[in-house]
C-alpha cells in the first residue's frame, strides 16, 4: 500500500488548511497524522480508527484539527483550522488495514504504511 499525501502550503496564521492521504495499492481502515517541526522530534497529531471511528487528538491540536476519513475513496483528511506558527511542520499521513487500541493511536509503530510528507509553513 502506497500513501500520498497533499495539501501543504504557506499561509497566515489564523488561516486553514485541509490535508489529503490517498491510499493506493490496498485498503486501509484507521490513519493517524504526525508532524515533524524543524529541529524536533515526529509527533503525534490525530488518528482515526477502523470501526467505531473513534477519533484522537493530541491536546496542541484538539479543538482546531479535524480527522476524517472516506472509506469510498480510500482516504483520510485532516482539516486544520486557527493555524499558528507553532504548526509549521512536515505532516506525515500513516495508516494500517486493521484497527487499534485507544493507548496506541499516537505511537507511529501502530501504523504500517507511511505517506512522503506534505509541508505546512504558517507565517505569523
Amino acid at each position: 500500500v502506497q500513501l500520498q499525501a497533499s495539501g501543504g502550503g504557506l499561509v497566515q496564521a489564523g488561516d486553514s488548511l485541509r490535508l489529503s492521504c490517498a491510499a493506493s495499492g490496498g485498503t486501509l481502515g484507521s490513519y493517524g497524522w504526525f508532524r515533524q517541526a524543524p529541529g524536533k522530534e515526529r509527533e503525534f497529531v490525530a488518528a482515526i480508527r477502523r470501526g467505531d471511528g473513534a477519533r484522537y487528538y493530541a491536546d496542541s491540536v484538539k479543538g482546531r484539527f479535524t480527522i476524517s476519513r472516506d472509506a469510498a475513496k480510500n482516504t483520510a483528511y485532516l482539516q486544520m483550522n486557527s493555524l499558528s506558527a507553532e504548526d509549521t511542520a512536515v505532516y506525515f499521513c500513516a495508516g494500517k488495514s486493521g484497527s487499534f487500541i485507544a493507548s496506541s493511536a499516537r505511537y507511529s509503530t501502530t501504523y504500517h504504511y507511511w505517506g512522503q510528507g506534505t509541508l505546512v509553513t504558517v507565517s505569523s
